[in-house]
């Protein structure tokens, strides 16, 4: 089965909130185990002894040749950790999320759980894994509920037990079967996903099972009951020999257009030339040589007012050269006052012009007046309002800075929501991989009668705008 398949079928089916859509989490929402991330942070940091790690290696490979369930390895795990602050390991689960399992969630799953979100259905994680292990994937996802394996917990410390024992194979059916029943959700006209045989028993349940990237038996067994297999593309953190080429060719091919482009400037003699020459020539070819292919809707917006303050979500490097491919000319950046003795950064800074900012406390407005010279004097500037890359497709914060720098300058904003880049290049990985990033970009937001006590409006105006085109995608502009 083909994932556009899955997804017209979720439009076509049963709607409303009568309707279940249960996910497990390793292996079908993710491409791994939280436990792995979990114990491979506890070696690094040097928390599990010779003894422990011995027998958690000797419960998982009775689990996996004699068949052994889940529940000596999960009463174990959970033993292992008693004494710990609950709350200090929802911080951990949370910190292994963002550095870590955000990278491995599968694209393809976003997609079914979007896809699901919009029929109505309730979306529910039925998983084995902790709480503390599932809860940051749930959050992200939005999912309305989780099902999973409870830690025994004591004013506010674990206990060393399970409360309730692992939601392992029939368990997990069980579980949703009593969730069914208290929240008048049709088991019949239910969905279901995972990719494990433990969870034949939870897959029957539904009306409309699937077996998503399923592994060992379950092949074997959705075809014996004639449920629908699916396998999604690997995420953008996965390692591919073919990307790392693919990345190198690219990347020296930057670097080469970045070093022509800087010699035509200094036989000119003008910077300008050589940035528009080097952004109108690097990152096309950059994207081409690494498989990346850009679907552009509003490309008219682009040009329609500048000087402007283009804004673009950020999820991954490969944003750079989306943002160069898109804007071409006459554009730079805001960068930190600390970045110009960065000998990394500065022959690229040199380069663009850059607007170095103080954002030491204290200088408020006056810490933007590079900036503002900049559009003044004819000059777009790309910024990132989240101010960081995110490690998922949701988004952050916005920062305010880039607004009241449109508003100083009496220049228009322009939304530039880039929907998957984090798929073929994640967040903290340094390889990309071939795909088509879909992209956006709204129509112009003028700023030069907006009133500067009003900076908050316009902060949620721009990112409702952003929010609403990535959950309504495909867009027409």
């Amino acid at each position: 089965m083909k994932l556009s398949e899955r997804l017209a079928a979720i439009a076509a089916g049963p709607q409303g909130p009568s309707v279940g859509a249960f996910f497990d989490l390793d292996g079908t929402l993710i491409d791994g185990y939280t436990a792995v991330s979990v114990y491979r942070d506890r070696i690094r940091k040097r928390d599990v002894g010779l003894r422990e790690l011995g027998q958690t290696l000797g419960l998982a490979l009775d689990m996996r040749l004699r068949g052994a369930d889940l529940d000596a390895l999960a009463a174990f795990a959970v033993g292992a950790l008693a004494g710990r602050q609950e709350e200090d390991l929802e911080e951990w689960g949370e910190r292994l999320f963002r550095q870590e399992i955000a990278g491995l969630v599968y694209p393809g799953a976003r997609l079914l759980v979007e896809a699901h979100r919009r029929a109505g259905h309730q979306l529910v994680m039925a998983t084995s894994a902790t709480w503390f292990q599932a809860c940051p994937v749930a959050n992200d996802l939005e999912f309305d509920d989780v099902l999973c394996t409870r830690h025994g917990v004591r004013d506010g410390m674990l206990t060393g037990e399970l409360d309730g024992g692992s939601l392992w194979g029939p368990a997990k059916a069980r579980a949703v079967e009593g969730y069914a029943t208290r929240h008048d959700v049709s088991l019949q006209d239910s969905y279901a996903y995972s990719n494990g045989a433990e969870d034949v028993p939870f897959l029957a349940l539904a009306g409309y099972p699937c077996a998503l990237n399923p592994d060992g038996d379950l092949p074997a067994a959705a075809l014996l009951h004639e449920w629908p297999i699916l396998r999604l593309d690997p995420p953008g953190s996965r390692f591919s020999p073919t990307s790392l080429v693919r990345t190198g060719v690219a990347l020296s091919a930057l670097l080469t257009s970045v070093g022509v482009s800087t010699a035509v400037g200094v036989l000119s003699r003008s910077r300008a030339t050589a940035a528009n020459l080097a952004g109108s020539i690097g990152p096309d070819l950059a994207l081409t040589l690494a498989g990346v292919r850009l679907d552009v809707t509003g490309e008219q917006n682009l040009w329609a007012r500048r000087p402007a303050v283009f804004m673009f979500n950020h999820q991954s490097s490969l944003d750079l050269g989306i943002l160069g491919s898109l804007i071409r000319r006459d554009v730079t950046a805001v960068v930190k006052r600390e970045a110009r003795s960065d000998p990394r950064f500065a022959a690229i800074g040199a380069l663009l012009d850059v607007a170095y900012v103080d954002r030491t406390a204290g200088r408020g407005r006056a810490a933007l007046e590079p900036a503002v010279a900049k559009l003044r004097a004819g000059t777009s500037i790309a910024i990132a309002p989240e101010g960081t890359r995110s490690p998922t497709p949701r988004l952050g914060r916005f920062r305010k800075g880039g607004f009241h720098l449109a508003i100083e300058a009496g220049v228009p904003i322009v939304p530039i929501v880039i929907r998957n880049a984090g798929d073929l290049m994640w967040r903290d990985s340094l390889l990309v991989h071939p795909g088509t990033v879909d992209v956006a970009v709204l129509a112009p937001i003028e700023t030069a009668e907006w009133p500067v006590e009003e900076v908050d409006k316009l902060v949620d105006l721009v990112r409702a705008q952003f929010d609403s085109t990535l959950r309504e995608w495909p867009v027409e502009i």
